[in-house]
């Protein structure tokens, strides 16, 4: 029991949009307040609101006699303060603060090589501490930085890596998954991101030549095809005109053989 006289006062955290309960019960008749305003009174566990904030927001358990505080607002940080009036008395005061939810962070592989792979952990907040585990070893942290870079060496790919982000209200993990997000993956028969980028710029490099070649190659073609044409051409008109000239001389002999022969014929009559 704790004198009247005596206050005590006991941190608590909670996020925003949760619920707290005080840790010591009202069995009896008591009081609770906020910011040395009184909030509600408490008579045989059954609640009697002063402030209409609290209406549906501040419980006691009829079991247990623990005052619950639900839907916590930014707004909602400050001093409270329990008291109880019956055979046990008391008076307690809680620092209540309200942070902002946690955030799960997020892990992306910046870079791998043949001997190491780095990865970086992340969130939105700022008002956040991020760690870096190594099985159960603390490797790295920042309790300011939205982001947290980490070095895994190969000797080191079979261990277990997890990203955890924390307020003094909780926390969430991220595990890590090295055979997906770090291993080098030209130990398995692939190829690492830089080899990979490499591979395709060389590929493209490739095409690009090979397109070029071939265009040339069409044209040029397609240069000694007219030009053959036109040779064709020009030797199948030659071929014509001496077929038209040999023509000609050859009509011109027969007409002039008949027409002598004719001719003759009709001075022998």
């Amino acid at each position: 029991m704790i004198s009247a006289a005596t206050e005590e006062i006991k941190n608590l955290t909670a996020t925003e949009g949760g619920n707290i309960t005080l840790p010591e019960p009202v069995m009896e008749n008591g009081f609770v307040s906020f910011e040395r305003n009184t909030v509600a009174t408490v008579t045989k566990r059954e609640v009697e609101i002063f402030k209409e904030t609290y209406t549906n927001k501040l419980h006691c358990d009829k079991n247990t006699g623990l005052i619950k505080i639900t839907g916590l607002q930014m707004s909602d940080s400050g001093i409270y303060t329990i008291g109880s009036k019956g055979r046990n008395i008391f008076i307690i005061s809680y620092n209540l603060t309200v942070y902002d939810p946690v955030q799960t962070p997020a892990v992306n592989t910046v870079s791998v090589s043949t001997d190491s792979c780095i990865l970086l952990c992340s969130v939105d907040k700022t008002e956040t501490t991020l760690l870096w585990y190594k099985d159960e070893e603390i490797l790295n942290q920042s309790s300011s930085a939205l982001s947290l870079p980490l070095t895994v060496h190969k000797q080191d790919f079979n261990s277990s890596y997890r990203c955890e982000a924390s307020n003094p209200a909780e926390h969430k993990t991220l595990h890590v998954n090295i055979t997906t997000s770090c291993r080098n993956n030209a130990d398995e028969g692939g190829h690492s991101p830089d080899t990979q980028r490499y591979y395709i710029l060389t590929g493209v490099i490739m095409a690009v030549v090979f397109v070029v070649v071939l265009a040339f190659l069409v044209h040029t073609v397609k240069k000694k095809f007219h030009k053959k044409s036109e040779t064709i051409t020009s030797q199948a008109q030659g071929r014509y005109y001496f077929l038209f000239v040999f023509h000609s001389l050859l009509y011109d002999f027969l007409y002039v053989s008949v027409f002598h022969l004719d001719h003759t014929k009709c001075e022998a009559q």
